[in-house]
């Protein structure tokens, strides 16, 4: 059968879609306050074509039946709130404890909608800014590798000798280590291979602002 002739059979017929009492805003919000627990999170995902939307789920379910609690198309906080506060005050102070990334957007959702509840900020978005803090300075510690080592071939010419480049025992030179630490530093330390514990111990040593965290 042709997908398109069975989707299109699925929408008309199969899936009462037609009858959907909550079709006419589907696109824009669906509630399910039935599906509200002491746990929720809540976070912002593209669905379709780059579009952003937000989405509250209770943690309780694991994505399973019952975790959809809302969705909303957009990020704003006012028409979410609005919406959200639509649910009796009984059911929203069930709401111990909301799981949220550090926007403000995501805080303000939250503070008004569920007052009774504890913020608690995702761990994955931390660790993502202290990923990202950690590979910062590793790069700019490869800027200033590159500026001496420019620096050292320049001299090298004036003297009239030939330029060696610096090396650690494991026969990086220091441009070679920073770059070739990049994964190691966002990797668990029970996974490196033995090369990179040998670059690992020689990277902290030497460019001892390097602090290693785990991406895991």
């Amino acid at each position: 059968m042709d997908g398109k002739k069975l989707q299109r059979q699925y929408k008309e017929s199969l899936s009462d879609f037609r009858n959907w009492s909550v079709k006419d805003h589907a696109k824009e919000w669906l509630i399910y306050p039935e599906n509200i627990g002491p746990y929720l999170s809540i976070d912002e995902t593209a669905l379709s074509k780059g579009e952003l939307y937000t989405i509250i789920t209770n943690k309780r379910a694991k994505g399973k039946k019952g975790s959809l609690v809302a969705i909303f198309s957009g990020t704003k906080v006012e028409p979410i709130v609005e919406k959200l506060l639509t649910i009796s005050s009984k059911i929203r102070r069930k709401v111990r404890e909301v799981t949220l990334d550090m926007a403000s957007s995501m805080k303000n959702i939250v503070s008004k909608s569920f007052s009774n509840a504890i913020q608690v900020t995702d761990r994955f978005h931390v660790q993502k800014l202290a990923i990202e803090a950690l590979q910062d300075i590793r790069i700019q510690e490869r800027w200033k590798a590159l500026d001496n080592e420019n620096q050292a071939i320049k001299e090298a010419r004036k003297a009239n000798i030939a330029y060696v480049a610096q090396e650690f025992e494991n026969g990086d030179t220091p441009k070679q280590l920073l770059i070739r630490s990049r994964y190691l530093l966002c990797m668990d330390s029970d996974k490196w291979t033995e090369n990179q514990k040998t670059r690992s111990k020689i990277i902290f040593r030497e460019f001892p602002g390097i602090i290693l965290k785990s991406c895991v």
